[in-house]
């Protein structure tokens, strides 16, 4: 798949996340907590990367705010400009402060000693344009989470963290031809399934 082809693709899912209404966005949350909060997966998992949702991705927060009930450690990504265009993942905290970062989404002001290495995290949920059922993400083009999970090419058998894909039904595509750099997904979750591949 060329850029544009990718470029066109991500213009078109991205409009039909946005198209969801409200409501649909609120049955889609719902419905993610209930695919995920009993799956083993999340079960065992003490250390969690979450996102917070915008334009119009699904929405994990039902999911985080059960994941800090059951006291587990909640991380959200941080982009910081130095070194350039790099994603930290920083612990959330009772009285957390935030900032709206330059892409105009909300994040924690960042805070180095509330940040962890990514390798560290058992379970990462990552938003996404478009996926298919072979583990393929298509996301919004920063490479953001593709550098920061870079270091799984090192090792053939990498035991953590499970990175999984959250989405609604509608971003499913047929096949993505991966690009060289991307990170291929251990899973996808959407409202209506799990997906598990590897």
């Amino acid at each position: 798949m060329n850029g544009s082809h990718r470029s066109a693709l991500r213009r078109q899912l991205r409009t039909a996340r946005r198209a969801l209404s409200p409501q649909q966005q609120h049955k889609a949350s719902q419905q993610l907590w209930r695919q995920l909060a009993q799956h083993p997966l999340f079960r065992r998992s003490r250390h969690i990367a979450f996102y917070l949702a915008n334009d119009g991705e699904i929405d994990p927060a039902i999911l985080m705010e059960h994941a800090r009930r059951l006291g587990k450690q909640c991380y959200l990504p941080v982009i910081t400009g130095w070194p350039a265009n790099r994603m930290h993942f920083q612990r959330l905290t009772a009285q957390q402060q935030w900032i709206t970062n330059r892409f105009g989404i909300r994040e924690p002001l960042v805070d180095p000693r509330l940040q962890t290495r990514p390798w560290r995290l058992d379970l990462v949920l990552m938003p996404l344009v478009g996926f298919d059922e072979f583990g393929n993400r298509l996301g919004m083009g920063g490479g953001f989470y593709d550098r920061t999970f870079a270091f799984r090419r090192l090792r053939k058998h990498w035991t953590g963290p499970q990175l999984l894909g959250l989405a609604h039904h509608c971003q499913k595509v047929a096949q993505l031809p991966a690009a060289a750099w991307d990170i291929p997904l251990d899973g996808i979750v959407s409202d209506q399934q799990i997906i598990l591949v590897k």
